[in-house]
């Protein structure tokens, strides 16, 4: 649980941390013009792509009350901005690592997307759940009629106010 917290944090660092270490990086390691020139580009589309899925991440309910991402979290993201680690060195492996972290990138977005959907659809299951229990209990604990299996008279049952009239064909 600790390293899901502590991840948690460390998305919210890494919107900024991360596209300033690829500045940093290529200050460092880095050389030529035309670098400098997909770098412009480059930084504020990992800064704003890092924001997207710390804000899918953090939209959860989950998230929120535990204050700890998933497992699943850790390791699609953590996977993505490892390469955006290596990429910062600009080695000669640096286009590869470029292409890892968009290919993670991808996956962090439609990872985060499916886990909030799934997320809500657990909790829009219970929230269902506990409104047909309190329906059922405002009932007098009788099942509703309209409910799956379960068969209504087809007479009267009782009440004074129902006619009931059957058509006879010959």
């Amino acid at each position: 649980m600790l390293i899901r917290r502590l991840f948690y944090r460390w998305q919210f660092i890494a919107i900024v941390a991360l596209p300033v270490w690829l500045l940093v990086g290529w200050a460092i390691f880095g050389s030529g013009g035309w670098g400098t020139l997909g770098l412009v580009i480059v930084v504020p589309i990992a800064f704003l792509t890092l924001g997207v899925v710390a804000l899918l991440v953090n939209a959860r309910p989950t998230v929120r009350r535990e204050r700890a991402v998933s497992w699943t979290d850790v390791g699609v993201i953590g996977a993505w901005h490892a390469a955006l680690i290596a990429t910062g060195f600009y080695t000669a492996g640096a286009a590869f690592f470029g292409i890892l972290a968009i290919v993670a990138a991808i996956a962090a977005f439609w990872v985060s997307l499916w886990q909030l959907v799934k997320d809500g659809a657990k909790r829009m299951n219970a929230s269902m759940a506990e409104f047909e229990r309190l329906a059922a209990e405002q009932q007098g604990g009788m099942p509703r009629q309209d409910a799956p299996g379960v068969r209504r008279p087809p007479f009267d049952d009782g009440d004074d106010d129902v006619i009931i009239i059957h058509e006879v064909r010959d």
